[in-house]
């Protein structure tokens, strides 16, 4: 938002100089960004008067002029603008002023050259030589009565104030909400301007009529009817305002709509009242393959959510948005109707991104939460100045249509809690001296508080710590005390789950695996379709207004999301894929909050290279999961364990764990079942771990009895059984671990073919033997070798295989 400070003069008087005021107002929450001196190059430009203009001995399309700047000889420059003429007053440009290059954007020195043969000693410059505007089809008249000589910064510089506003703050939008934030500042007043006019005898209720079909977008609309205009450029002061604010001066209506917009930051639009069908108003969604043509020549096609406003036939303008061609203001326009009203944001927020490319001044602004209040005070300020430029009067009457009528809020706020938050004492009359000054109407209820009256341009304010801020920000948050803590300051509070899974992420990343992560949201097919043949959904949480069909319920797993960016990864990958993702899930909790659980989900498939093998391609197997688990096991200095097929109908039988510490179940090891695979699309097998981290956590809090570890030698061999093929290794792994001389089992080899007997297959097992106080013997380890076969003979008809 660009603020001229000669504007801003207008309203609000300050002592200060322009930094510290930008400070102030910064400290306020008025972020200045930056200060912009309009003028600060003019050093060479000053106020001349055109004294004859010929036309050019060699060239039909340029002319001489003579040029009075107020000394004894006026100069000859040649000129080509097409609206110059005798007795203009003028820019004028002497050799050696910095000007603006229009192609580079850069300042250039301006030099004295002939142009098609005839010396030219200076420049009659155009607004964008000298950086005001991008127009430069004529010269810049200037309406001063100023001195000829007279430096032109002295006419029309300025200073520019760009202020960030925050998007809880549409007042910051405007020329007044700046004013009443300096007031407050500096302990100053604001002057409003005036909004009084004749109204003629005639009702504008009248002459026109507004309908608003869908109050849920438009809630309130207000109409004026003002005969009789004379359209022509706007008074140069208008014009000077606008342009220091960035925008282009069009006509006097139009440039009232945006005096306007900007002084109150309520947008209006000016319809030409005579092309008007019926002289109607109709608030509307657009109908089915309706289209309209905007002010900037823009062909749209509407879709039926665009709000538009319409007459008795077609559309007219793009609600809150931009005005139609077809009705806009011409030369030849003498009745007007003038509208100012209230449209809501999430309406114009979406119309704006589908047919703009960045926004309007006036989407901007609605977008923001205007208050429907501010529609009728920005109405009649501009009735105002239309009949004060263009002449006319104003019909009697504003036509008010108003279906979302609310009431300002009163918010009470004791002395104490303004204490109690700034930790400082105001006197009663600091308080409602700086409220009163920012337009917010008070009262003070004795003994402890204050009745505070939100004002329209203030839709923020609707509680009582709103107001309490008010106070703190003008009385400044750096002049509020900073004491110490009277106590110490407390521990941080740790959560352990979420540490777990920072550490669970490093590990994972370390090992190669690529984090993902995915929506929380999920729809009911995706969760069916990871239940496998079940068919029947876990229990998951509906969203009660979901963004659409395909997300409408809260995960109750990480396995959707996961499995479908592995497939859509897997198509791009070249060979294996490692994929992992840390997050919470939701389950429903009958009459209390969901249960949310952080999970870890890493997902592992494709081909890999085997070093061991001569380094030929292999597809990932169970293994390769394990060794992930092991790894990290490693990593987080956990002892994994696996036992039996875990009990998960999308995993595959024979190829799935449980996963274990000290026995309690943590998590999931397996193939993903190739029928739940092929639902997302994924290709070939792919393995999933899942660990509950708040289970994880858990146990890791326990104390664990530890004993000091063997000084003597362990004694390993390797083991080769031949066993039914529905039999868990897991299981053999147990019974192995159970005599009392094995240390450790390790899993290293499956096998199925040739030499097995179908319905076979053979696990190689590592067995590792170790004695707390000896030297393991030859002898000793054969006895429990044999102890361990006849064990493994009588569970699991278990053969050893000859090595």
């Amino acid at each position: 938002m660009d603020v001229p400070l000669k504007w801003l003069a207008r309203y609000v008087d300050w002592n200060l100089s322009v930094e510290e005021l930008a400070h102030r107002l910064s400290m306020a929450g008025a972020e200045v960004q930056s200060i912009r001196r309009s003028g600060a190059d003019w050093d060479q430009v000053v106020v001349a008067r055109v004294a004859a203009v010929e036309q050019h001995p060699n060239a039909d399309r340029l002319r001489l002029a003579t040029v009075d700047f107020g000394s004894d000889e006026p100069l000859q420059v040649v000129c080509g603008a097409p609206n110059l003429a005798p007795g203009q007053t003028v820019a004028f440009a002497h050799v050696g002023a910095q000007l603006l290059d229009p192609n580079t954007r850069e300042l250039r020195k301006l030099r004295k050259g002939k142009i098609r043969g005839v010396t030219s000693l200076g420049m009659v410059c155009s607004e964008r030589e000298l950086g005001l505007s991008d127009e430069h089809e004529g010269i810049l008249e200037l309406d001063t009565e100023a001195e000829l000589g007279t430096p032109l910064a002295d006419v029309l510089g300025d200073v520019v104030l760009d202020i960030k506003p925050t998007p809880n703050r549409p007042d910051h939008f405007s020329i007044l909400g700046i004013a009443r934030e300096i007031a407050a500042l500096t302990n100053g007043t604001v002057r409003e301007p005036l909004a009084s006019y004749a109204e003629s005898e005639t009702a504008a209720n009248q002459r026109t009529s507004v309908e608003i079909d869908d109050a849920a977008g438009c809630p309130r609309y207000t109409a004026i009817v003002i005969d009789g205009v004379t359209v022509g450029p706007s008074p140069q002061w208008m014009q000077d305002a606008l342009t220091s604010a960035g925008m282009r001066p069009i006509n006097n209506i139009v440039d009232v709509t945006n005096y306007v917009m900007l002084e109150w930051g309520q947008p209006l639009h000016a319809f030409d009242y005579e092309i008007l069908r019926e002289h109607r108003i109709v608030v509307r969604r657009a109908h089915p393959g309706e289209q309209l043509q905007l002010l900037d020549g823009s062909e749209l096609k509407l879709e039926p959510d665009d709000l538009v406003i319409a007459d008795s036939e077609r559309a007219v303008a793009l609600a809150g948005i931009m005005g139609g061609a077809e009705s806009e203001i011409s030369d030849t326009t003498t009745t007007i109707l003038l509208e100012t009203a209230n449209f809501r944001e999430a309406s114009i927020r979406r119309s704006s991104a589908r047919h703009t490319e960045s926004g309007t001044e006036a989407s901007r602004r609605f977008e923001k939460s205007l208050n429907p209040e501010l529609a009728e005070l920005a109405a009649r300020r501009a009735a105002a100045l239309i009949v004060e430029t263009a002449g006319g009067s104003a019909c009697r009457g504003i036509v008010d249509t108003y279906p979302g009528r609310t009431h300002q809020p009163q918010v009470v706020v004791t002395k104490r809690r303004i204490e109690q938050i700034l930790g400082i004492q105001p006197s009663v009359e600091t308080v409602r001296g700086l409220l009163s000054a920012l337009g917010i109407s008070n009262r003070w209820l004795p003994p402890d508080r204050y009745a505070v009256s939100c004002p329209p341009w203030r839709s923020d304010i609707a509680v009582a710590d709103d107001v309490v801020e008010e106070i703190g920000r003008i009385i400044g948050y750096d002049n509020l005390p900073s004491d110490p803590l009277a106590g110490a300051v407390p521990d941080p509070d740790i959560d352990p789950e979420r540490v777990l899974g920072e550490r669970i992420r490093d590990v994972l990343t370390s090992l190669g695996l690529r984090e993902i992560i995915t929506y929380v949201t999920v729809g009911e097919d995706e969760i069916i379709a990871t239940a496998a043949e079940s068919g029947s959904a876990p229990a998951s949480i509906r969203l009660q207004n979901p963004m659409n069909a395909a997300r409408e319920r809260m995960r109750s797993s990480l396995r959707p999301w996961g499995l479908r960016t592995f497939a859509l990864n897997q198509r791009e990958a070249r060979g294996g894929l490692g994929l992992y993702e840390v997050g919470k899930t939701f389950g429903p909790r009958p009459g209390r909050l969901p249960i949310e659980e952080r999970v870890a989900l890493a997902l592992l498939g494709g081909e890999t290279a085997n070093t061991v093998h001569g380094g030929t391609e292999r597809e990932l197997d169970f293994f390769d999961a394990k060794g992930i688990l092991e790894q990290l096991g490693a990593g987080l200095g956990v002892e994994f364990q696996l036992s039996a097929d875990a009990q998960d109908a999308a995993l595959v039988t024979g190829q799935s764990a449980t996963v274990n510490v000290r026995g309690k179940q943590v998590g999931v090891l397996g193939m993903v079942s190739p029928n739940v695979a092929a639902r997302f699309d994924v290709e070939g097998d792919i393995f999933a771990l899942e660990l509950s981290i708040g289970s994880l956590a858990a146990l890791m809090r326990e104390e664990v009895t530890v004993s000091s570890p063997s000084v003597y030698p362990a004694a390993v061999e390797d083991l080769a059984l031949i066993v039914d093929s529905s039999t868990p290794a897991g299981d053999l792994a147990s019974a192995i671990a159970g005599n009392g001389l094995v240390e450790a089992v390790e899993l290293f080899d499956i096998y199925s073919g040739d030499q097995i007997p179908d319905g076979s297959k053979s696990l190689a097992f590592r067995v590792y033997y170790r004695s707390p106080d000896r030297t393991l013997t030859d002898r000793d380890v054969e006895k429990a070798r044999r102890g361990i076969v006849r064990r493994l003979e009588s569970q699991f008809s278990a053969v050893l295989r000859d090595s």
